[in-house]
């Protein structure tokens, strides 16, 4: 059974640390732009791809730092994701996490997790976040491009309107809720 809390962080209001520099690093600080452009993110690693660093040439708010990982990067952050091709770091990353209680994901290793980094659908500002509980992340990535063929890009137009006629209501949050439902039954 799925027991994971869903939740949408502010990744803006965040320090985030990516330990690694490799394909996975890439793929994850990807993620976290591509979902939080605004996003303050430090990364180490000893070696750093060429499209990270492009990427923090693109953005001021990114650090990278070219040097093995240690637990003194993990002053001031909020968020941590290791995803390293070894073992042993990513599993000493996940024990200082812990020991600082900063939550961490280390990817590929659910057991080592505090969160997972879901597949994610967006269609303005509608955002769904898929989790296979750790299981299958091929599956998420695929049930999210299902989703987003699916959905129609007219969506945003919906939500603007769903949130002038909220604006216009007048009551307690009782009686919103009851009109914004009688307003959405179409919808299903």
């Amino acid at each position: 059974m799925n027991t994971l809390f869903p939740i949408f962080v502010k990744a803006e209001n965040l320090h985030t640390l990516i330990v690694g520099g490799g394909y996975v690093g890439l793929e994850k600080l990807t993620a976290l732009l591509g979902n939080a452009p605004a996003a303050r993110i430090t990364l180490i690693a000893p070696d750093i791809r060429d499209e990270i660093r492009e990427l923090a040439r693109q953005n001021p708010r990114i650090q990278l730092v070219q040097e093995p990982y240690h637990a003194v990067y993990l002053s001031d952050k909020d968020l941590v994701i290791a995803g390293t091709n070894d073992k042993a770091v990513n599993k000493q990353v996940q024990l200082d996490c812990k020991a600082h209680r900063i939550l961490v994901n280390v990817a590929d290793t659910p057991d080592l997790c505090d969160f997972y980094l879901s597949s994610v659908v967006k269609k303005g500002d509608l955002k769904i976040a898929i989790s296979t509980n750790g299981k299958s992340p091929t599956f998420a990535k695929r049930f999210r491009e299902v989703l987003e063929e699916i959905l129609p890009d007219s969506l945003q137009e919906t939500l603007d309107n769903l949130t002038a006629i909220r604006n216009q209501l007048k009551g307690d949050f009782v009686q919103k809720m009851e009109k914004l439902n009688e307003i959405t039954k179409v919808l299903r």
